[in-house]
Order: structure tokens, then C-alpha cells, then sequence
């Protein structure tokens, strides 16, 4: 695609790597096969290869619209597109930097800013978000049902075990899953410790994506040299690695390098980071002897599982089918679910600010989850588990829970 963009963009960073992509596009179109929103629309400017039109004739000076920000603001960032593109363009950035621009040139209405201002002054708040759940969850039994449903009932937390290993690494905790499913991060620690290594907790607090995504990219980024800060001291106390047990929250850390590239102070910390992380199907796969000593002091117990493979997992990690090998080798049997590669509606904040959309993905999705008739639902990021689990008829969990119940941890 060729490309002339406008003077007041050309020559920066975002301005020259959003030339390089664009000029990857090819027009081929194979992208909206996949893609959630143009499935669902069938509009073309719903659709990737629309949205590269219109972020191309924002970068190159066209007149920007309301209408332009709504498209973009429709889009799910699920990254399939990614995963179908023949010429591995990288949308993700791509909308990133479209998005960052259009918010500046098209103001949006108070009620809208100040909805997407409390989103970031409550989720990437671990008190604040622990405290509002907690009066939720007080009051669910007087809310009517479709509140009630928006209210996660209480999850217990489960044990951490004590270091006793020479091989240690790091759990991220993050904002919103503590007070959500705290067992998720503890369960992790006892798989880890049953393989013979030892999990220290570190609160990192929020990774930085809610704010980025929410196109208030300088602040996500200040929140991620915080988490950065936090990671590097256990990293230089001796930790072999870094686990984040929501996909979402891993893929947004798996970029720190690509995000802080050019500051000074953090290139090289980011970078640090991101080499650390590791993925629980990638080091469970790595200790797979230790891993299958610790399935055989316990029976297995069949079971069909159906399994959610989260949009970040698969497309924005690009980490497909390596839980669902984890969970058949531990014994468990999963269905097959159709149209898999298709995001569930949760997208972060998505499901807050596009409540009709998502909740047409989230049927979809529970209905292709649950057609093969599992006798629970597992995912591997938290906003997709809460999304599902407000609808679904069955528990649904994260796979690593699956996993410590199977080891008898």
C-alpha cells in the first residue's frame, strides 16, 4: 500500500512504524473472514482492511469524524486478523496509533470521557477495584438480575506455598484478578512448586493496558514502568522468570520492550522484562519430565473440559493449542469447539462500552463452548472468564486451576 503521510505525524516514531505497516497491506482482504465485528456487521469499515483505509486518510490529513472513531472504537484489538494476514501486517499497533490520533482531533461527548476516565481511575486500582466488588457483592441479593449477572460472586483463595526450592521466579499479580479469583495465581504457585519451583508474589498492580488501550497511552505507559520497577528488583534478587497467568495482561507485558523502546531510562529495563516472561504452557512444557512425575502420584479423573483459548493467548501471543495439549496430557478431554479463533465479547473494557456487540459475541461464544457438552469452561485470562461466567451454565475457571486440582495441590 502506498503511502503519503501528513506532516504532522511523518517523521515521528509512531508516524514511521505506522508507514511500515501500512505499507505491508496488500488489500487482499483475507482479514475479515476472521475478524468478530465485520462477521457481525458486515460493514467493510468494521472490517481490518476498512480500518487501515480510514487510519491511512487520518495519517495522510483527511478530515476525521465522529464516525471514523466509532469504527475504530468497535473494533475488539482481538488481533485475528493478525493471525489470518498473509503478509503478517501488525493491526494491533496499527489501531494503537489511529486510535491516539482520531482522540485528539475528535473530542468526545462528556458522559463518554467521563465513563472511560472512571474506568481508569477504578481497574488498574487494585484497592479501589477490591473495594467497589466488595460492596457489589454485598448488595447482589437486592439487585435485579442483569446487575446481579455484572457481579461475580466470591471466589476463595486458595494456598501459596512456601519457598522451598533453589529455583525460584516471579508471579505478577495484577489489579483486577486478586479480589476477582484470587486461587488462579496461588494455584499457579503449587503447579510450580510440584515441578520443583518455588513462586514469589509480586503486585505489580496494573500492567499498563487498561489505560493504553483506553487511548490514554502516556499514562498506561507511566503504569508500566511502575510494574517494570517492581519486576526488575525480584529479577535481580534472583528469580529465573516471570509468569503472568492472564493472557491479557502477559501479552500487553510481552510489549514493554516494543512501547519503551525509545526511553532512556526504561529501554533496557523494558527489555529486561520482557525477556523474563514466560508463559505457564511454556515452562509446564519445558519441566514436562517434573511435570509428569507430579501427574503420577494422583489418579486421573476424565473429564470433558471445553476451552476458551483467550484472544491475547492465541492471536496477540500467538500461543495456540499448547493448553489445550497441557490439559490432554493431564488427562482431561477437550471438546471440540467451533469458530475457536473468534473473541467471546470481553476485550478488556470492551464489554463496558460496546454492551450490545459483546453480548452478541459472548452468546455466540457460550454456545460453542457449551455444544459439546463439558462439564466446565476453561480460559486463561480473567476479564474472559468473568465475561463468560456471568452466562455460562457451567463453572467456569482458569486452566491452571484444573491443572493444581489434577496434581492434588
Amino acid at each position: 500500500m502506498q503511502t503519503n503521510l501528513a506532516d504532522f505525524i511523518r517523521d515521528t516514531p509512531q508516524g514511521q512504524e505506522a508507514d511500515s505497516i501500512l505499507r505491508a497491506c496488500v488489500h487482499c482482504g483475507f482479514c475479515n473472514a476472521t475478524c468478530p465485528t465485520y462477521q457481525l456487521l458486515g460493514d467493510e469499515l468494521d472490517g481490518p482492511r476498512g480500518r487501515i483505509y480510514q487510519i491511512k486518510s487520518v495519517l495522510e490529513g483527511a478530515p476525521v469524524t465522529a464516525e471514523t472513531r466509532d469504527h475504530l472504537d468497535r473494533c475488539l484489538t482481538c488481533r485475528s486478523c493478525e493471525s489470518t494476514c498473509p503478509s503478517g501486517v501488525q493491526y494491533g499497533r496499527l489501531v494503537d496509533i489511529g486510535r491516539e490520533v482520531v482522540e485528539a482531533k475528535v473530542p468526545r461527548s462528556f458522559p463518554a470521557r467521563a465513563l472511560r476516565w472512571l474506568l481508569r481511575q477504578v481497574l488498574p486500582h487494585p484497592a479501589r477495584f477490591a473495594f467497589l466488588l466488595g460492596l457489589g457483592r454485598l448488595f447482589r441479593p437486592l439487585l435485579p438480575g442483569v446487575l446481579k449477572d455484572a457481579v461475580p460472586v466470591a471466589r476463595p483463595a486458595g494456598r501459596w506455598p512456601e519457598p522451598r526450592h533453589a529455583r525460584r521466579i516471579v508471579i505478577a499479580g495484577g489489579c483486577v484478578q486478586p479480589a476477582l479469583a484470587p486461587d488462579i495465581d496461588s494455584a499457579a504457585a503449587r503447579v510450580c512448586d510440584a515441578i520443583g519451583i518455588s513462586a514469589e508474589a509480586v503486585s505489580i498492580g496494573c500492567c499498563g493496558a487498561v489505560s493504553y488501550h483506553l487511548n490514554a497511552q502516556a499514562e498506561g505507559l507511566n503504569t508500566a514502568r511502575i510494574a517494570i520497577d517492581r519486576l526488575c528488583a525480584a529479577l535481580d534478587a534472583g528469580a529465573e522468570g516471570i509468569v503472568v497467568s492472564a493472557s491479557g495482561c502477559a501479552s500487553f507485558v510481552a510489549e514493554y520492550a516494543h512501547h519503551l523502546a525509545s526511553d532512556p531510562a526504561y529501554a533496557e529495563k523494558a527489555a529486561q522484562v520482557t525477556a523474563a516472561l514466560i508463559d505457564l504452557t511454556t515452562l509446564l512444557s519445558r519441566e514436562a519430565a517434573a511435570f509428569d512425575r507430579a501427574l503420577a502420584r494422583s489418579p486421573a479423573k476424565p473429564e470433558a473440559i471445553a476451552f476458551h483459548s483467550p484472544c491475547t493467548l492465541q492471536h496477540g501471543m500467538k500461543n495456540k493449542g499448547n493448553v489445550e495439549r497441557l490439559l490432554t496430557v493431564a488427562g482431561f478431554r477437550t471438546t471440540v469447539v467451533a469458530d475457536s479463533h473468534l473473541c467471546c465479547g470481553s476485550a478488556g473494557t470492551y464489554s463496558i462500552l460496546q454492551p450490545a456487540l459483546s453480548a452478541t459475541l459472548k452468546a455466540n461464544k457460550l454456545a460453542a463452548l457449551e455444544a459439546g457438552a463439558p462439564s466446565r469452561i476453561a480460559t486463561a485470562n480473567i476479564g474472559c472468564l468473568t465475561h463468560l461466567a456471568g452466562g455460562a451454565n457451567r463453572p467456569v475457571e482458569h486452566w491452571i486451576e484444573l491443572i493444581a486440582e489434577r496434581l492434588g495441590v
